[in-house]
């Protein structure tokens, strides 16, 4: 059996923020400090992003894998509990202005099956109640104001995601990280150095040091320091499939009360974002510059929210797109340095959670080389590409004409193939269970979450018969699933802000 070497490999990371200290967190964890030693780098003077709030249930696999508990993290980072999204006038058609979008319980497996037998009866003209709020749990939870954690979950149990006050998660991160024995390193980088192979050899700062690494990490955000500007890897913009480029948000005070769901509400050139933390309440209007000027976007938001100009309002440019190859060389990019989607779904951290455990597992695999760069690049862009195609759907089912920005939303916009091909399936009301896994797309987003946004945003075929057929087996199945989603929401608790 062959020793392990006792020369450690260096890890740099360079940039810190959620990403730089979700990369460290991992890192240290999974790799260990005798073959290891990791190091991040920041600097005082780059303000981070700081406004992502929101994340997707798949977080949790991050703080189980770090055996942190909520317990303990959650009231560090002004944490709540999150169910799902509301969406909320991104339709006109009647019956449908908002639906939820739940993240899944026990009880859905069921209903589910029913929801997509009424959605095909709906394409097929007959008289049946097609709106997925009614259909599962967590849309029952958030009415009434409970949070998505059983309290049994031998009866009952439920998926949950979270919202948390970004900046203050990457500030308890990067304690947790140094206890792992990560090396933090305050200081500017003035200059970064190539070896004669094109790979990175060190970076220079500006109080003298000369840093060199086996693997640097790009944690510098949409600058892209390392990965774009040093090795020249190519970015792919994703401007012809989503529009949206800027944002600006500002803090209203916290509830007192809260229902466990981000709200995303259609605006004039965009959407509205309105997350509840325990410190304050979140709000931002992610939009196009081609449609609305960021002096108007932040009018708009201001008289959305009923805001004076006292309260401060960030304004944010977004480079929404990926790059070609996200591990390059020695050198991987993790955050928005690699690409971003805009922030509709809250996936941002789910990419970079996947990203790195990706990076871990095919490094490992490869017995710590590049053997498997071109397996991960792939995998990546694939995340990338579907996640891109799951939020430019919502954009292209919206039926509002009251802009010229929601018209060129549905007409304008550029679509792949997969995409058309899905469309086409649900709108000649076929299986798209069948279109979808034929794709392998629902290892992103499931059956349920598609059906979910069709369903939600109206999306079903005018009928020529002037009289729909009544469906009573339908109506008494929506009546069953009723009852049975009301006699389980007392296992949980209801909501209530705590500082």
């Amino acid at each position: 059996m062959t020793k392990p070497s006792t020369v450690k490999k260096e890890i740099l990371i360079v940039g810190g923020g959620t990403a730089g200290w979700m990369s460290a967190c991992l890192m240290a964890k999974t790799l260990g400090s005798e073959q290891f030693s990791i190091s991040l780098l920041e600097s005082n003077n780059v303000p981070t992003v700081g406004v992502g709030e929101g994340s997707t249930p798949y977080i949790k696999r991050f703080f189980d894998a770090l055996e942190i508990t909520e317990a303990k993290w959650m009231p560090a980072c002004s944490a709540t509990y999150k169910g799902g999204i509301t969406f909320a006038n991104w339709s006109t058609k009647a019956g449908f202005a908002q639906y939820f979008h739940p993240f899944t319980s026990s009880l859905d497996a069921e209903s589910f099956d029913v929801f997509k037998q009424v959605t095909r009866l709906k394409h097929a003209n007959y008289h049946v109640d097609a709106h997925p709020n009614y259909y599962f749990l967590q849309a029952e939870l958030v009415n009434q104001k409970r949070i998505p954690v059983s309290q049994d979950k031998q009866k009952v149990d439920s998926i949950y995601a979270y919202h948390f006050d970004a900046t203050k998660l990457g500030l308890f991160l990067k304690d947790y990280a140094c206890s792992l024995g990560v090396k933090h390193i305050v200081d500017d980088v003035t200059a970064v150095k190539l070896a004669e192979s094109g790979a990175i050899e060190s970076v220079t700062t500006q109080s003298g040091q000369t840093i060199s690494a086996d693997i640097f990490v790009d944690c510098t955000g949409f600058k892209a320091l390392l990965i774009e500007k040093t090795l020249g890897v190519n970015f792919k913009s994703f401007k012809d499939n989503l529009f949206n480029d800027s944002a600006v948000a500002i803090a209203t005070p916290k509830a007192d009360f809260y229902a466990p769901h981000t709200i995303s509400t259609a605006m004039s050139n965009g959407w509205r974002w309105d997350i509840p933390l325990t410190s304050r309440t979140g709000n931002g209007y992610v939009y196009s510059s081609d449609f609305q000027s960021a002096s108007s976007a932040e009018e708009e938001l201001r008289k959305a929210i009923h805001i004076h100009d006292d309260v401060e309002a960030r304004h944010i440019k977004m480079k929404v797109g990926r790059l070609e190859k996200h591990w390059h060389k020695n050198c991987v990019a993790i955050g928005l340095s690699q690409g971003f989607i805009e922030p509709l779904e809250a996936t941002a951290l789910h990419i970079v959670q996947l990203s790195i455990e990706q990076f871990i597992e095919q490094y490992k695999r490869g017995d710590y080389s590049d053997k498997y760069q071109e397996y991960y690049n792939h995998g990546v862009n694939h995340l990338f590409e579907h996640i891109r195609d799951y939020i430019v759907l919502h954009y292209l089912t919206n039926s509002r004409s009251d802009t010229d920005y929601w018209k060129a939303c549905r007409h304008d916009i550029k679509i792949s193939d997969r995409l058309q091909a899905a469309m086409e399936v649900w709108c000649s009301g076929g299986d798209l269970d069948e279109e979808l896994n034929c794709q392998q797309v629902t290892q992103y987003y499931s059956s349920m979450s598609w059906h979910v946004l069709l369903a939600g945003m109206g999306v079903f075929p005018t009928s020529n018969q002037t009289t729909p057929i009544s469906h009573p087996q339908a109506e008494q199945a929506l009546n069953d699933i009723k009852r049975h989603i009301s006699a389980h929401t007392s296992y949980f608790p209801k909501s209530k802000m705590s500082t």
